[in-house]
């Protein structure tokens, strides 16, 4: 059984090194080729790469142009992947690679794809916590595809999935939900994420919600239809309040009400403002992908 294990990396130069001697631990009975894809780091990460390169020839290494993000960088580690068993993971050693027998047991159970499911992560915040959970909760309202909460991109596929899910050409892309929509026959095992190595995670706040945005446009039109909600009960609520207006005017109860009409702009213009954000988020992933740009540039391999 030949591996290939791809590892999207962004500055994490002190990370390589230890994530790499976790992995040789790990498949010490395993003929494999580790692909670390350095996404535009301002650090070391793609010289520490390459010094490990030089050392080891099942060590290969991309870097990019610039930062393209961590759902690019994962297209590319498995565009460039070549064996029958490809393992994705983060390089700081929150995607455990002692895990990775436990996927391939998984797999030998006749398995195409075997996800993973974070049970517990060491240095995840009381915030961060609750906002995945919802996060999650309203991404399988929201759409027809359904993904287990805390879930990640450690997972195992096979080359004839990864063949499926590199037809999608997507420019935004939600590597998660592809994985659940090109479908095959999928499993999740469950891990604990140990705390990072060292350094900090490098999903701001921006980035998350930039990640939650890309889940939920790229997978249903419901925002769009929320539009449409809100329009429609914005005019009902119109009708009935002219209706009480009319009513006032003809018992002469009528007086200037200046709370009243601010109250009516304020929540009719926060729903115009909000339907247009909606529709604005659609058309700039359409946009995107009229431009057909390409996914990435690379500026140097090992």
């Amino acid at each position: 059984m030949k591996l290939s294990i791809v590892i999207p990396a962004y500055n994490e130069e002190k990370n390589i090194k230890l994530i790499y001697k976790q992995i040789i631990s790990a498949l010490e009975n395993f003929e494999f080729e580790c692909i670390f894809v350095d996404d535009g780091s301002k650090d070391n990460t793609f010289e520490e790469i390459k010094i490990l390169s030089e050392k080891d020839k099942r060590i290969k290494g991309i870097s990019f142009s610039r930062n393209f993000g961590h759902q690019t960088a994962l297209l590319a580690g498995l565009k460039e992947s070549k064996n029958d068993i490809i393992i994705t993971m983060d390089a700081d050693g929150q995607h455990p690679p002692a895990v990775i027998p436990e996927l391939i047991k998984e797999y030998k159970r006749g398995f195409d794809i075997v996800n993973t499911q974070r049970i517990s992560t060491a240095d995840a915040s009381f915030f961060k916590k609750i906002t995945s959970k919802w996060y999650y909760k309203i991404i399988n309202t929201l759409t027809d595809i359904k993904i287990e909460s805390a879930s990640s991109d450690f997972r195992l596929m096979t080359r004839k999935t990864v063949d499926a899910f590199l037809q999608i050409d997507e420019k935004d892309r939600f590597t998660r939900g592809l994985i659940k929509w090109i479908g095959f026959n999928q499993s999740i095992i469950n891990f604990k994420a140990p705390e990072r190595m060292t350094g900090k995670s490098k999903y701001t706040f921006k980035k998350m919600f930039r990640f939650a945005i890309d889940g939920i446009t790229s997978f249903s039109s419901k925002p769009l239809k929320f539009s449409i909600i809100t329009g429609i009960l914005s005019i009902l609520v119109g009708f009935i309040y002219s209706i009480y207006i009319l009513i006032m005017y003809f018992l002469g109860n009528t007086t200037p009400g200046w709370a009243s009409m601010m109250l009516v702009i304020l929540i009719l213009g926060g729903f115009q403002l909000l339907s247009i954000g909606i529709i604005g988020e659609y058309i700039a992933r359409i946009f995107n992908e009229a431009k057909n740009r390409p996914h990435y540039f690379i500026k140097e391999k090992c």
